[in-house]
């Protein structure tokens, strides 16, 4: 018996790297008796026919964490890649990846890439308000080689996940971090200013320098319904030191005395994420509703 990572999983079959070889694995029926679904990032451990470099998944080790979307396992951190430019910055879209991210407690670091686009660095001020919550920022270009070292140097022995809309040049970031890999990408669609779906599935790519990353379909909307509205503040970090409310329950909302108001009119909460915190909350509360 072999212990090893899922790296993909196509039509029932699973590739399993043991550090060995890659053997094609499917299932034992107990996995669908019991409604499991292997997942890429899964360890697990498969009974192997060497002569083939086939066998069957027997075991699936316990996860330290999973995502839905993408559907993947045992993740260090997200890498929430959104394009300064072409398509521009959809913010609702990057607050929501950034809730979800924090929901599931992974690390996150946020790369705004092909900014050699935004001639008027209109980026930067997206950049400002990351850095204010904290969260790592890494500015890049692929056309111009720009911040390529930086962000393989955060890859390194981590199991990373890249998410974001089409059209963000994931694909194209990591063909450069491993030259060689010739992952497809694709052209910017012209009618709706949004990227074409290259990435078909999700899959582990190890990387020379260290660490495995997974490239993920890109996709132009994301929902967060399964978060309790009451619970969504606790998903903004930068809320954490000023939550000294007159009420125990306050959501930050009309509430007086909202230490979280406090700091927005002080100037120590960013505008821009309070806002979207205000419209999610709201948009959490009506799904509740209905």
């Amino acid at each position: 018996m072999l212990k090893g990572v899922i790296t993909k999983g196509i039509g029932g079959f699973y590739y399993v790297d043991t550090g060995n070889g890659i053997y094609e694995c499917r299932a034992r029926g107990k996995f669908r008796i019991k409604n499991i679904t292997p997942l890429v990032g899964d360890m697990v451990e498969i009974e192997e026919d060497e002569a083939a470099s086939q066998g069957y998944i027997l075991n699936i080790c316990e996860r330290k964490n999973q995502l839905v979307r993408p559907a993947i396992a045992n993740i260090d951190q997200v890498v929430i890649v959104f394009a300064a430019k072409k398509p521009d910055i959809n913010m609702a879209l990057l607050q929501k990846f950034l809730i979800y991210a924090e929901y599931k407690d992974l690390n996150v670091m946020v790369c705004i890439n092909k900014t050699d686009l935004d001639e008027q660095e209109e980026y930067k001020k997206v950049v400002d308000m990351l850095e204010s919550i904290p969260y790592k920022v890494i500015s890049t270009s692929t056309k111009m080689n720009l911040g390529i070292d930086a962000l393989k140097a955060c890859l390194k022995d981590k199991v990373s996940v890249f998410a974001g809309p089409s059209g963000a040049g994931k694909s194209s970031l990591l063909n450069l971090i491993q030259p060689g890999l010739l992952l497809k990408t694709g052209d910017l669609s012209k009618k709706i200013d949004r990227g074409t779906h290259t990435t078909r599935h999700a899959e582990l790519i190890k990387l020379a320098s260290g660490g495995m990353v997974a490239d993920t379909p890109g996709f132009t909307s994301f929902e967060i319904t399964e978060i309790d509205a009451e619970k969504l503040q606790f998903f903004f970090p930068e809320f954490d030191k000023y939550r000294q409310c007159r009420f125990p329950g306050c959501l930050h909302q009309s509430e007086p005395q909202c230490g979280v108001k406090e700091a927005l009119e002080a100037g120590r909460i960013n505008e821009i994420r309070y806002k979207h915190y205000l419209a999610i909350l709201n948009e959490l509360k009506n799904v509740r509703r209905y």
